[in-house]
Protein backbone atom coordinates (compact mmCIF):
# COMPACT_ATOMS: atom_id res chain seq x y z
CA UNK A 1 0.00 0.00 0.00
CA UNK A 2 1.33 3.42 -0.97
CA UNK A 3 1.69 5.86 1.89
CA UNK A 4 1.62 9.39 0.46
CA UNK A 5 2.52 12.31 2.73
CA UNK A 6 1.89 16.01 2.66
CA UNK A 7 4.66 17.57 0.57
CA UNK A 8 4.82 14.62 -1.86
CA UNK A 9 4.21 15.07 -5.58
CA UNK A 10 0.65 14.02 -6.35
CA UNK A 11 0.31 10.98 -8.63
CA UNK A 12 -1.41 11.55 -11.98
CA UNK A 13 -5.13 11.09 -11.38
CA UNK A 14 -6.18 11.82 -14.98
CA UNK A 15 -4.08 9.12 -16.67
CA UNK A 16 -7.01 7.03 -17.96
CA UNK A 17 -9.70 9.70 -17.87
CA UNK A 18 -10.42 11.98 -20.81
CA UNK A 19 -13.16 14.07 -19.15
CA UNK A 20 -10.72 16.73 -17.93
CA UNK A 21 -7.94 18.48 -19.83
CA UNK A 22 -4.80 18.78 -17.69
CA UNK A 23 -4.35 22.34 -18.96
CA UNK A 24 -7.70 23.27 -17.37
CA UNK A 25 -6.16 22.56 -13.96
CA UNK A 26 -3.06 24.73 -14.42
CA UNK A 27 -2.88 27.41 -11.77
CA UNK A 28 -5.65 25.81 -9.71
CA UNK A 29 -5.66 23.91 -6.47
CA UNK A 30 -7.48 20.58 -6.64
CA UNK A 31 -9.72 19.03 -4.02
CA UNK A 32 -9.40 15.36 -4.97
CA UNK A 33 -11.86 13.37 -2.89
CA UNK A 34 -12.08 9.59 -2.85
CA UNK A 35 -15.37 8.00 -1.88
CA UNK A 36 -16.63 4.40 -1.78
CA UNK A 37 -19.82 4.34 -3.86
CA UNK A 38 -22.23 6.53 -5.80
CA UNK A 39 -25.68 7.14 -4.30
CA UNK A 40 -24.92 5.88 -0.80
CA UNK A 41 -25.86 8.15 2.13
CA UNK A 42 -22.36 9.25 3.19
CA UNK A 43 -21.06 9.66 -0.35
CA UNK A 44 -24.15 11.64 -1.36
CA UNK A 45 -23.84 13.89 1.71
CA UNK A 46 -20.16 14.58 0.98
CA UNK A 47 -20.71 15.24 -2.73
CA UNK A 48 -23.71 17.47 -2.11
CA UNK A 49 -21.83 19.47 0.53
CA UNK A 50 -19.07 20.13 -2.01
CA UNK A 51 -21.75 20.96 -4.62
CA UNK A 52 -23.46 23.43 -2.30
CA UNK A 53 -20.15 25.24 -1.72
CA UNK A 54 -18.78 24.82 -5.25
CA UNK A 55 -19.04 28.48 -6.28
CA UNK A 56 -17.17 29.58 -3.16
CA UNK A 57 -14.53 26.88 -3.69
CA UNK A 58 -14.07 28.00 -7.32
CA UNK A 59 -13.80 31.64 -6.19
CA UNK A 60 -10.99 30.56 -3.85
CA UNK A 61 -9.13 28.92 -6.77
CA UNK A 62 -10.11 25.29 -6.20
CA UNK A 63 -11.33 22.65 -8.63
CA UNK A 64 -13.22 19.68 -7.19
CA UNK A 65 -12.82 16.15 -8.56
CA UNK A 66 -14.29 12.97 -7.09
CA UNK A 67 -12.97 9.43 -7.60
CA UNK A 68 -14.63 6.09 -6.91
CA UNK A 69 -14.45 2.61 -8.40
CA UNK A 70 -17.96 2.98 -9.89
CA UNK A 71 -18.30 2.84 -13.69
CA UNK A 72 -18.93 5.94 -15.80
CA UNK A 73 -22.66 5.19 -16.23
CA UNK A 74 -23.10 5.18 -12.45
CA UNK A 75 -21.23 8.49 -12.19
CA UNK A 76 -23.43 10.06 -14.87
CA UNK A 77 -26.61 9.04 -12.99
CA UNK A 78 -25.15 10.22 -9.66
CA UNK A 79 -24.13 13.59 -11.14
CA UNK A 80 -27.51 14.12 -12.81
CA UNK A 81 -29.57 13.06 -9.79
CA UNK A 82 -27.64 15.36 -7.44
CA UNK A 83 -26.84 18.18 -9.91
CA UNK A 84 -23.09 17.87 -9.27
CA UNK A 85 -21.14 20.55 -11.20
CA UNK A 86 -17.73 18.85 -10.98
CA UNK A 87 -16.16 15.78 -12.57
CA UNK A 88 -16.28 12.28 -11.14
CA UNK A 89 -13.55 9.92 -12.29
CA UNK A 90 -14.52 6.27 -12.79
CA UNK A 91 -11.62 4.15 -11.55
CA UNK A 92 -12.97 0.67 -12.19
CA UNK A 93 -9.42 -0.73 -12.50
CA UNK A 94 -8.50 0.88 -9.14
CA UNK A 95 -5.28 2.35 -10.55
CA UNK A 96 -5.75 5.85 -9.09
CA UNK A 97 -7.18 4.40 -5.87
CA UNK A 98 -4.01 2.31 -5.47
CA UNK A 99 -1.71 5.19 -6.50
CA UNK A 100 -3.17 7.29 -3.68
CA UNK A 101 -3.23 4.42 -1.19
CA UNK A 102 -6.96 4.68 -0.51
CA UNK A 103 -7.85 1.16 -1.69
CA UNK A 104 -7.37 -1.18 1.21
CA UNK A 105 -8.73 -3.35 3.95
CA UNK A 106 -11.85 -2.19 5.73
CA UNK A 107 -13.92 -3.62 8.56
CA UNK A 108 -17.64 -3.29 9.10
CA UNK A 109 -20.01 -5.33 11.22
CA UNK A 110 -17.20 -7.75 12.07
CA UNK A 111 -16.48 -8.41 8.40
CA UNK A 112 -13.17 -7.62 6.68
CA UNK A 113 -13.18 -6.66 2.99
CA UNK A 114 -11.34 -4.52 0.43
CA UNK A 115 -12.73 -1.11 -0.35
CA UNK A 116 -12.18 2.63 -0.63
CA UNK A 117 -11.02 4.41 2.51
CA UNK A 118 -12.70 7.82 2.26
CA UNK A 119 -10.00 10.50 2.02
CA UNK A 120 -9.44 13.92 0.50
CA UNK A 121 -6.19 15.22 -0.95
CA UNK A 122 -5.66 18.95 -1.44
CA UNK A 123 -3.18 19.42 -4.29
CA UNK A 124 -1.59 22.82 -4.85
CA UNK A 125 -0.94 24.60 -8.15
CA UNK A 126 2.45 22.90 -8.51
CA UNK A 127 1.01 19.40 -8.15
CA UNK A 128 2.20 18.92 -4.56
CA UNK A 129 -0.04 17.38 -1.89
CA UNK A 130 -0.70 20.23 0.50
CA UNK A 131 -3.09 18.45 2.88
CA UNK A 132 -4.48 14.94 3.39
CA UNK A 133 -7.78 14.59 5.23
CA UNK A 134 -8.19 11.03 6.49
CA UNK A 135 -11.26 11.44 8.70
CA UNK A 136 -13.75 13.14 6.41
CA UNK A 137 -16.82 14.86 7.83
CA UNK A 138 -19.23 14.03 5.02
CA UNK A 139 -21.98 16.53 5.94
CA UNK A 140 -19.59 19.43 6.54
CA UNK A 141 -16.63 18.64 4.33
CA UNK A 142 -16.12 22.10 2.86
CA UNK A 143 -15.83 23.71 6.32
CA UNK A 144 -13.44 20.93 7.29
CA UNK A 145 -11.27 21.67 4.24
CA UNK A 146 -11.24 25.40 5.05
CA UNK A 147 -10.33 24.70 8.68
CA UNK A 148 -7.51 22.31 7.69
CA UNK A 149 -6.09 24.90 5.27
CA UNK A 150 -6.62 27.89 7.58
CA UNK A 151 -9.07 29.55 5.17
CA UNK A 152 -11.92 31.68 6.45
Amino acid sequence: MINLKEGDKAPDFLKNFSGINKNDLKGKKVILYFYPKDSTPGCTAESCNLRDNYNDLKAKGFEVIGVSPDPEKSHIRFKEKNDLPFELIPDTEKEVLNDYGVWGEKKMYGRTYMGVNRMTFIINEEGIIEKIIKKVKTKDHTSQIYTELGIE
